[in-house]
């Protein structure tokens, strides 16, 4: 097969995402995703009506963020209406899918220039809610739920830990690494390359930095706060009385639940958006394009749906095995830090130098906007690639529904 060419990635500041306190809550999902497409497009003089393709990710398609997302912020951004768009859901793992979608249609032959990425806001989507009723994964359905119950990821979080006796000191210490790593990074403009400032309607600037890391965290701090979700597992979801608890217990009933899980320690909520420009060979050496990096090898893995966060580490090893390599090969890691737990385990299983790992935080300083993500986490990883002189980079995230995509990329 053909290679497929990273040629760039963007992406916006992560904004704190709430209505009133965060600085791009204001603007409309649209606005974020033209904002990166905008600007892949002017740094990279691409011919916007020779793109194949945009392929997007999502991970609340209603209301503002629905209508395809892609089609309609490259539309916005003032590409040629000859560049095609499509929006999909792989929950959390959407940013990683959309760019071996990408890289696949490059890699078989089918099209030569591809963009990937994703948007969420998460200010806009904690709105939707009605205020009364418990979310359910299986969506009220209770075929699915008989035969796999899904639980919510906090609960599901604090039973992995429990269950690998993981400690909430151990997680608490990982959250006030990833806090130091990413003012490191702030500090010394290691996110300068991709960051590109979000402008209001007027042409004032809306946000050009990070907003949501708390630097001044402390074991300290983080150890008086209380469990996030201890309350949470215990309230009725319907009429049937049914818990996020006892949908763990129905099929791991020797589970205790210690919660150890709280703002501190989880991702943060937040708004952004991100987009990866990738070409064939052929089209980038046309274009006069110098590739930054190329796709090694894209992996999917399911896992128990009830657990829901387990994946990592078999798409980790999945993929890893597609590509002939081994974890000693990898120069940089990223494992989305949706809970501490989850990063903690996936160090913990693959026996991994804690100083390739989330080099510049992770999700509990910097936030989570779950459809970008992904897309954002390899154009971290590629940044700091090129910034150590480093050759492999893997990222895998967990998703919801018990997933994880994982993805390899090779410096040029």
């Amino acid at each position: 097969m053909a290679d497929a060419y990273i040629i760039d990635a963007v992406r916006t500041p992560r904004g704190i995402g709430k209505v009133g306190k965060g600085a791009l809550a204001h603007l409309h999902p649209q606005h974020l995703g033209a904002t990166v497409l905008r600007a892949l497009k002017d740094r990279n003089d691409i011919k916007t009506g020779e793109v194949d393709d945009i392929i997007w990710g999502c991970a609340t398609q209603v209301s503002k963020q629905g209508s395809d997302l892609g089609r309609m912020s490259a539309l916005l951004a003032g590409y040629d209406t000859k560049a095609s768009g499509v929006t999909l859901d792989r929950f959390c793992g959407s940013g990683i899918t959309t760019t071996a979608f990408a890289a696949g249609q490059i890699m078989s032959g089918m099209e030569d220039l591809v963009i990937a990425g994703g948007t969420d806001m998460m200010s806009y989507t904690s709105t939707l809610g009605d205020g009364k009723t418990l979310p359910l994964m299986d969506r009220d359905n209770p075929a699915l739920r008989d035969i796999h119950p899904q639980s919510n990821q906090g609960v599901c979080a604090d039973a992995i830990a429990s269950m690998e006796g993981i400690s909430r000191e151990a997680t608490e210490a990982l959250a006030v690494e990833s806090q130091r790593r990413a003012a490191r990074a702030i500090s010394e403009g290691r996110f300068s390359k991709s960051l590109v400032t979000v402008y209001n309607e007027d042409g004032s600037v809306a946000l050009d930095h990070e907003e949501f890391p708390r630097p001044q965290t402390t074991a300290e701090s983080l150890a008086a706060l209380k469990p996030s979700f201890a309350v949470v597992a215990d309230l009725p979801i319907n009429e049937d009385g049914i818990t996020y608890r006892s949908l763990v217990n129905k099929v791991y009933p020797d589970v205790r639940i210690e919660h150890i899980h709280h703002a501190g320690n989880s991702s943060g909520v937040v708004d952004g958006s991100a987009a990866i420009l990738l070409a064939s060979p052929e089209y980038a050496k046309k274009q006069g394009w110098k590739p930054r990096a190329r796709i090694v090898a894209v992996a999917n893995m399911g896992d128990c749906p009830t657990l829901m966060l387990n994946a990592p580490v078999p798409a980790a090893k999945k993929v890893l095995e597609k590509a002939g390599l081994t974890t000693g090969d990898i120069d940089v890691w990223e494992i989305n830090e949706a809970f501490a737990v989850v990063a903690e385990k996936f160090i913990r299983d693959l026996n991994l130098d804690r100083e390739k790992v989330n080099v510049n935080g992770g999700a509990m300083a910097l936030g989570h906007p779950i459809g970008a993500t992904g897309a954002m986490l390899i154009g971290t990883a590629l940044d700091e690639l090129e910034r150590t002189g480093g050759r492999y980079g893997l990222v895998t995230m967990c998703a919801a529904g018990g997933m994880a995509p994982a993805i390899i990329i090779e410096r040029m």
